[in-house]
């Protein structure tokens, strides 16, 4: 698998303060990549110096197979993007383009169709400075897409959004990610279970944790089982009665993967088949693993 970027021993450091510590790490193509961490962790220190805004104290920052101009090769959309009020989404979105190296005649249909993409096809006519916070976040999507980046970096991409424009914008990175690579930091973690090959967990300014959610899944807590009953008492003789950690959660029993295969519950159930409507799978989700890995934000 070809790499676009790679990181190594990437620090950064303000008087004796060291906001990101030795970070190093790799990007696939057209894989999504989420950043997790809390609150000053060095999420946006890790993406401004990625984008160029900051240069880093140490370490290396490579990219490679981009096959474009450095300066075309890269979307950025920061956490507080700034716009100019007085200009029409139209003319920021050329301006964009023109920042990063595109030309000719058929800029302005791109802006347009970049500008219908993320939801704003209407808005092109009108200045920003009348637009919602939503509405700004998608301009500055568009602005980070216009110019077809093979890396896109994405600093808290959906905070400005509510649930339904959230999303509508993760649906689109979904798209993006099928010709992109995405590397984005987000504090909402369903979006990053959802849409993630990669996970990078920081805390304080070090990289603590990092892999593929199956296996960061596996690592801290693995998968388990949901046996559901048509009632809650059912639901509490059944978890008394296996031999595994379980615990009863109304109609429903909970039991660790760490403890059993799926072979060995069906097989008890079957012996003890009163009440059950459903057994399945489940997974640890990424809020405990953030809560075990990171602490408390």
């Amino acid at each position: 698998m070809n790499m676009v970027l790679e990181v190594s021993g990437l620090t950064k450091q303000y008087d004796g303060f060291r906001a990101v510590d030795g970070l190093t790490f790799s990007l696939a193509e057209h894989t999504a990549t989420a950043l997790i961490g809390p609150n000053g962790s060095g999420k946006t220190t890790t993406l401004s110096m990625l984008a160029g805004l900051l240069r880093q104290s140490s370490g290396s920052i490579r990219f490679s197979g981009t096959g474009k101009d450095p300066r075309s090769a890269i979307g950025f959309l920061p956490q507080y993007p700034n716009f100019f009020p007085w200009m029409t989404a139209t003319e920021y979105m050329e301006l964009a383009a023109g920042l990063s190296g595109m030309g000719g005649r058929d800029v302005r249909s791109e802006c347009e169709k970049t500008l219908g993409f993320v939801g704003l096809g209407d808005a092109g006519k009108k200045r920003i400075g009348g637009f919602s916070g939503g509405m700004k976040q998608r301009l500055g999507l568009a602005q980070a897409i216009i110019h077809r980046p093979a890396l896109l970096l994405l600093d808290e991409p959906v905070s400005a959004l509510d649930p339904a424009g959230r999303r509508e914008v993760m649906e689109m990175l979904k798209e993006l990610g099928e010709s992109t690579t995405i590397l984005y930091s987000t504090h909402i973690l369903n979006d990053a279970e959802e849409m993630t090959d990669q996970l990078l967990f920081l805390r304080g300014g070090k990289l603590i944790e990092k892999g593929p959610l199956r296996e960061v899944r596996e690592k801290h807590g693995g998968s388990g089982y949901r046996v559901l009953f048509s009632g809650q008492e059912a639901a509490e003789r059944f978890a008394d009665a296996v031999p595994w950690a379980a615990s009863a959660d109304g109609s429903a029993v909970m039991i660790s993967g760490e403890t059993v295969t799926m072979e060995e519950l069906l097989r008890f159930a079957s012996e003890h088949p009163a009440g059950i409507t459903d057994i399945g799978r489940t997974a640890v989700r990424l809020e405990e693993i953030f809560m075990k890995v990171v602490g408390k934000p």
